[in-house]
């Protein structure tokens, strides 16, 4: 697998091209490709969300069964994620990114035809494998092309891909499963992310040294000073392999993993049963349901780029004053959303501070702050780290909420209905443990 992805060897630095513009030519490129790219691979991990009430209606499924489906795809894209992380750190992000994106369309394909539960638990499973090199490759790409005191602000700007892909989930996917049945809610997304992987391998390239460029560190004149600059000095290079097993030696690396892994517990919980629970808490149709999640989304992107340039412009790169203001912004949001007056208008308004609070937090706790706590040659890594828990979070979740909300379920007229009270405690309180962890590292500061 790793001669495979291999990246390429550095070359010597070019001095017959003009070094600014191949620099900002490529860097537009990669922004665009991984944004577009990862977001719209997106709706082949969310399609599942889009058809939970036609398979149960059809009795096709049950909620425990759905819950055993999707904890399978989190179980699998979490260990995917750590170990596509570290091979990521080798790779060449332009094949692991495109790669990863038709193998996940192609399971998706599959997926339109499956009607067992062993058989769907089995082609989520190797889906979740397959979109576990989207994020690595696309972190690493970005720690290539962008250097430290600008990477929150791009990765806020790669960060509303999450957005991007559950808004199009959430409200086309949803019209087109309204429309045509729930087999096309994966076979429609698998079409889109085969086209989305076509134009991201044509326009991404390998790292700058690799094309003959400076580091991009060198380029923008943004290394950090060491701690220790002695000490620093007098310790030989180590090896990349080496550098990655170092970030387990980093306390905050582990306080900021388990702080995203109960995030995500809350995220998935509303990506995962957000559009079942408006339909039978609210009375919404699926396309109605999709649409209010959809201003989640929106609302998403515009939280992930403000959490960037917060972080950058506001407090000097650090995250933790941010992480806090943006936490108590989602959780105001849940809790209005569960508990507040009902009303479209009010569910409006607490999709909106959701969405604004959750992508912040998933851009910082989810990746761009363990990116900041280890060395930039190793991001992948980091991202594969904090990535295990994360997923492990939203797994567990998939299947401990498929229990809490099947054991309130209730048949009348031969219509399946279900109690969510149970459920929602655990995800309200998944929102608050996070905040706490991620609170705990006010003092943390930025490596090279």
């Amino acid at each position: 697998m790793l001669k495979a992805f291999a990246t390429g060897r550095d070359l010597p630095v070019r001095s017959d091209i003009d070094v600014d513009a191949a620099y900002r030519r490529q860097r537009m490129r990669t922004i665009v490709a991984i944004t577009l790219g990862y977001g719209l691979s997106y709706t082949c991990r969310l399609s599942i969300d889009m058809v939970k009430k036609p398979l149960i209606d059809a009795h096709i499924f049950t909620a425990t069964n759905l819950g055993t489906i999707g904890s399978a795809f989190f179980f699998s894209y979490a260990f995917g994620k750590l170990i596509n992380g570290f091979v990521s750190d080798h790779a060449n992000a332009r094949k692991f990114f495109a790669i990863g994106l038709i193998l996940s369309a192609l399971c998706n394909v599959y997926m339109g035809f499956s009607t067992t539960v062993l058989a769907a638990t089995i082609a989520w499973g190797i889906n979740g494998w397959f979109q576990s090199y989207g994020a690595p490759g696309s972190v690493v790409a970005l720690a290539s092309w962008f250097s430290n005191h600008e990477r929150g602000r791009y990765y806020g700007i790669w960060s509303t891909s999450h957005s991007i892909g559950e808004g199009l989930t959430f409200f086309v996917v949803a019209a087109v499963v309204g429309w045509h049945g729930w087999q096309w809610g994966f076979w429609g997304p698998a079409i889109v992310t085969m086209m989305a992987a076509i134009a991201a391998y044509t326009v991404m390239t390998d790292r700058p040294r690799t094309m003959g460029l400076p580091a991009v560190a060198d380029w923008r004149h943004d290394h950090l000073p060491p701690a220790d600059p002695e000490g620093v000095a007098a310790q030989p290079q180590k090896s990349v392999f080496r550098t990655q097993l170092s970030i387990l030696a980093i306390p905050s690396m582990w306080v900021i993993a388990l702080s995203s892994a109960f995030i995500y517990i809350t995220r998935y919980a509303i990506n995962s049963w957000g559009v079942l629970y408006l339909q039978e808490a609210r009375g919404y149709s699926v396309l109605q349901a999709g649409s209010l999640l959809t201003v989640n989304t929106l609302a998403g992107i515009v939280g992930a780029v403000a959490f960037g340039f917060i972080s950058d412009k506001m407090f000097g790169a650090r995250r933790p004053p941010v992480n806090l203001i943006f936490a108590v912004v989602e959780i105001i949001g849940l809790l209005l959303f569960f508990y507040g007056p009902r009303g479209f208008g009010w569910e409006v308004l607490a999709m909106i501070l959701f969405g604004l609070g959750m992508t912040g937090l998933v851009t910082s706790v989810g990746g761009l702050f363990a990116i900041d706590m280890a060395p930039k040659r190793v991001a992948g890594a980091a991202l594969g780290m904090v990535g295990v828990f994360s997923y492990l979070g939203a797994g567990i979740q998939d299947q401990i909420s498929g229990v809490l909300i099947d054991a309130g379920k209730t048949t009348v007229n031969g219509v399946v209905h279900h109690d969510f009270t149970a459920a929602i405690v655990f995800w309200v309180g998944a929102s608050l443990v996070s905040l706490i962890l991620a609170a705990s590292l006010w003092r943390a500061k930025l490596r090279d």
